[in-house]
């Protein structure tokens, strides 16, 4: 795999130096190759560090609810929280790349996660609590839209490839917490606050590749990527992405995978224990619903960008997901084995979502614009779904309601989705829409 990676950014650096016109004060191609490299460990440490601030308190969260004296409507409100800070920070996302640079807005991003980490577990309070942990999922939302367009960028002539090992290591990260923080809680003394800061340590780590690009100045035309790329990025008209069709489906799509994704996340371990699984098999068993999307998070792009439409892999994953719900509602304790990998499966959704907004756009500028607005408008359409989720199960007693919520969602999730994987560009749309 290595050997294959090491070929592709041969072929991505030589592209890139071929389509330079001033090829002449170009980085000689062994620095290129160093510096190609060292943004492929950064990618994958920081997809590594987008998901353990949100599973590891998955995993926790009756120990947290107990801490801090949360209701379980408030603790609804706090897996609400993710999907609101992705919404309302990543839509910043494209402005501050352009001002400092996509690598310097990552970089920053990974400092941010670092600090709510190691904060919020001492916060002593709710709203400390709660504004720590803002303060890293801001991290995780500015880093979450720029992503895309970096892998556009840098790597344009292998988008599946690497949102594929963007995408596995997101997962790889996300399935982790989930299994390893009440184990490793146990054996650091038991206290919910020890489980929860050692995630600040991985977070830390990934600061490290970033800091050589963030001095990285975006050309002030583009505002994405490498200057080399911004003439072209330049000559393009200003898109509205709003008359796009295909843009308003992939952020229905993106926000209703979302949804499901912070659901599982947030309630699922609570899911299983209340049908009287332990609380260390429910752990185990999260991480299960995250780690299918290892494997499958690096096959599915690929598999993606080689089909014209993507919507078979869209009623795919939502057949699994219908099916995973059903099993949870008529028997959760004795097939949850079974439910966690449909789940899991279900989950795939995302890297799906990430690889079309990489191919339903054109250019650099078109990605980062796509990217902003699925992903902040998604997000935003996601941040009831968890709260309303705490609410009935607060009010109803039981799994039933909100089990019967998931699957309603599932449905139009799937239907947008199709529409999302057709076979046009968001730039076509739009001009297509201004010229009526």
């Amino acid at each position: 795999m290595m050997g294959g990676m090491a070929r592709e950014e041969t072929r991505t650096t030589t592209s890139l130096h071929r389509r330079n016109p001033s090829a002449d004060d170009a980085p000689e191609p062994a620095t290129r190759a160093w510096t190609t490299r060292l943004l492929v460990v950064g990618i994958v440490l920081a997809a590594l560090n987008l998901r353990p601030a949100i599973t590891s308190l998955g995993a926790l969260l009756e120990e947290v609810r107990d801490g801090l004296g949360m209701s379980g409507s408030l603790a609804g409100l706090l897996t609400s929280v993710p999907p609101l800070c992705f919404a309302v920070f990543g839509v910043m996302a494209p402005r501050l790349a352009r001002r400092f640079g996509a690598g310097a807005v990552v970089c920053a991003g990974m400092v941010a996660i670092t600090a709510g980490l190691l904060i919020r577990p001492y916060a002593g309070g709710t709203a400390v609590f709660l504004a720590a942990s803002a303060l890293a999922l801001m991290g995780i939302a500015v880093s979450n839209v720029l992503m895309p367009v970096i892998v556009k960028q840098w790597f344009p002539d292998r988008v599946g490839t690497m949102t594929g090992l963007y995408s596995m290591a997101l997962a790889l990260g996300t399935a982790t917490a989930a299994a390893v923080t009440v184990p490793m809680t146990d054996a650091l003394g038991g206290s919910w606050q020890t489980g929860l800061v050692v995630w600040a340590a991985l977070a830390g780590v990934a600061v490290i590749p970033w800091i050589p690009f963030v001095r990285q100045r975006p050309a002030p035309s583009a505002g994405q990527g490498p200057a080399r790329t911004a003439p072209a990025d330049a000559r393009q008209p200003a898109l509205r992405i709003t008359r796009s069709r295909t843009a308003w489906a992939l952020a229905v799509f993106f926000g209703l995978q979302a949804t499901a994704a912070y659901i599982t996340m947030g309630w699922l371990p609570q899911i299983f224990r209340d049908a009287g699984v332990s609380a260390s098999t429910a752990g185990l068993l999260l991480a299960v619903t995250m780690v299918m999307g290892v494997p499958l998070a690096f096959v599915i792009p690929r598999v993606a960008t080689r089909l014209p439409h993507q919507g078979p892999i869209v009623l795919a994953l939502g057949a699994c997901g219908l099916a995973g719900y059903a099993g949870l509602y008529f028997a959760p304790a004795a097939g949850a084995w079974a439910w966690a990998v449909l789940l899991g499966i279900a989950n795939c959704a995302f890297p799906l979502a990430l690889t079309m907004v990489g191919m339903r756009a054109r250019t650099g500028a078109g990605v980062a614009q796509l990217s902003a607005f699925a992903q902040s408008t998604g997000y935003l359409l996601s941040i009831p779904g968890p709260l309303l989720v705490g609410v009935l199960y607060q009010h109803s007693g039981g799994w039933g309601l909100p089990i019967a919520l998931m699957t309603c969602l599932m449905i139009p999730q799937t239907v947008v989705g199709v529409l999302a994987g057709r076979d046009r560009t968001v730039e076509e749309e739009a001009a297509a829409s201004a010229a009526r």
